[in-house]
């Protein structure tokens, strides 16, 4: 695992999660329960979900009403832009994008903005390394 993975995740306190949802044989369920088992505070944002994991759901990045240190992106590539300009928006410190969400334009974007960005890779197997 590179420095950078391992002092971001040593760091970070909160992950907004988008495209989170409450179906428990989702692989965002599992990552996100995961992760808040190890202490890390979830925040769901989803459009079509009210609380998942114990926690209010937003309908988009824009809508969280507090800071988030990794925007966490289980979304398709496609979607990835829109979710990084919204992160970049936030001040968040990185964008995370899961295993096969990979867009290198969206990348570039959050890297000149100044962000941490990890791509195509999973955050609890990255998390379960340390």
């Amino acid at each position: 695992m590179n420095q950078e993975i391992r002092q971001l995740l040593n760091d970070a306190k909160t992950i907004a999660v988008v495209g989170l949802s409450s179906d428990v044989f989702r692989p965002s369920f599992g990552v996100a329960q995961y992760m808040q088992k190890q202490g890390y505070r979830i925040i769901p944002v989803n459009p079509n979900e009210t609380a998942i994991l114990g926690e209010k759901a937003y309908a988009s990045l824009d809508d969280v009403p507090e800071p988030v240190d990794i925007v966490n992106v289980f979304r398709r590539p496609e979607a990835a832009m829109e979710v990084t300009e919204a992160a970049i928006r936030k001040g968040v410190k990185a964008v995370w994008m899961q295993e096969g969400v990979i867009n290198e334009e969206a990348a570039d974007k959050a890297r000149a903005a100044g962000l941490v960005v990890v791509m195509d890779a999973c955050i609890l197997k990255e998390h379960r390394l340390l």
